[in-house]
């Protein structure tokens, strides 16, 4: 799809997540990620000024946030690049990636920085003018809090839709549960041998921050806020909501990170990657809506597009990775197209190490880069839900350019 747009090898890093009211809950978002890039281009030996466009992924307003991409890449050390602020809930970091790709391969640029950052933690409390009610009264909202509570359409939490999907695909709290424990089972592999999995892409021990980045707060191995768990333990667990099946073990948490990806043409790739004989291109992508309130479904027609746009069917995938923030998306995944459940999500997912919404799929993206990469290569599949029901799917592809 974009044949002359590529991922240079290792042009990418994240943060490790933290939970929400964490280590990360006083940083702004925004000045967060401008810092990590800085160090990670620093230690990727790239120079700032490599790139003529870059991508802002971030959806929780942050102070000065109006000033975007700009913004960004002056404190990144390039003071000469603009581009777009994009916001898509859940999937912000997959669409701008494709918002690069698009860019890219229209010839409008030859290098793009996508930046994604969020902080659920201490989200905006926002104040918005009288709109004719009573009195002219302002409308006021907590950003985070209150959307993630109830719908503007039909009203519902997030939590309900899905309940909608477990009640239609009549998908009990032990086969969640039992999802769950393969998905922290997977998640423990990225631990392995001092986490060298999550190494290959994140900095660990990771350096955190003071609130004006001037000094080093402290130090964390990796992610923070993940809990350990058992079958006892989930067991023992009662439904989120009474007469469901939904529990806190089987969705994800809010957290806070920064995650960050290299696109670039062909030649400009060759350049910037750690390994000339590494191809990594986007093959397809594909968007789409479910019925009102069963978000967890959307991903399912969006990876259907993806996959015939990238002509290939599911048994081509060498690997599969899912923002799941509930553990019913993989299950209806695998109930309706046959990918094995068990198979999808190696070395983690969202479900665990949490949902920081903007930079949660980049994550996963890297991940599955990285997953293709061990395993010899191949194609590999992402999919992702978010808010208004809507889904998202990118198809990946590692190869030896010297066997093209």
């Amino acid at each position: 799809m974009f044949d002359d747009v590529e991922i240079p090898y290792r042009g990418y890093w994240s943060t490790p997540f933290a939970k929400w009211q964490g280590v990360f809950a006083g940083l702004h978002s925004i000045r967060f990620a401008a810092d990590v890039a800085k160090s990670e281009l620093k230690r990727r030996r790239i120079a700032p000024e490599a790139f003529d466009h870059a991508v802002l992924g971030v959806t929780i307003p942050q102070w000065r946030g109006f000033w975007g991409v700009p913004w960004l890449m002056s404190m990144v050390g390039n003071d000469n690049v603009t581009g777009p602020t994009v916001a898509q809930a859940c999937q912000t970091g997959p669409r701008c990636l494709i918002a690069a790709a698009m860019e890219l391969s229209g010839g409008q640029a030859n290098s793009a920085l996508v930046v994604t950052c969020d902080r659920m933690s201490n989200g905006a409390f926002v104040t918005y003018p009288g709109d004719g009610g009573w009195g002219g009264l302002p409308k006021t909202e907590s950003w985070t809090v209150d959307n993630f509570l109830e719908a503007p359409d039909l009203g519902h939490p997030v939590v309900q839709t899905a309940e909608n999907v477990a009640r239609r695909w009549q998908i009990s709290r032990e086969e969640q549960h039992d999802v769950v424990l393969r998905r922290y089972e997977q998640y423990q592999d990225a631990l392995a041998d001092n986490r060298a999995f999550q190494r290959r892409y994140m900095t660990l021990p990771f350096e955190v921050p003071d609130p004006k980045f001037i000094k080093v707060a402290g130090l964390i191995d990796g992610d923070a806020g993940v809990n350990e768990t058992s079958r006892e333990a989930l067991d023992r667990l009662m439904p989120a909501t009474q007469r469901d099946t939904v529990t806190y073990a089987s969705q994800t948490h809010p957290a806070d990170g920064n995650a960050a990806v290299i696109v670039a043409t062909t030649d400009r790739a060759r350049e910037l990657t750690a390994d000339a004989r590494l191809r990594i291109r986007i093959r397809g992508f594909g968007q789409a809506r479910a019925e009102p309130a069963l978000m967890p479904a959307a991903p399912i027609p969006a990876a259907r597009i993806a996959l015939e746009r990238a002509g290939i069917g599911l048994h081509h995938l060498t690997a599969v990775k899912s923002h799941n923030p509930f553990i019913v998306n993989d299950i209806v995944f695998a109930c309706e197209t046959g990918f094995p459940v068990e198979r999808m999500n190696n070395f983690g997912s969202s479900l665990v190490f949490g949902h920081p919404q903007g930079p949660t799929g980049t994550r996963l993206i890297i991940e599955l880069i990285e997953e293709l990469i061990i395993r010899g290569g191949g194609f590999g599949l992402y999919h992702g839900c978010a808010a208004g029901d809507a889904g998202f799917a990118v198809v990946i592809e590692v190869d030896d350019r010297s066997a093209a």
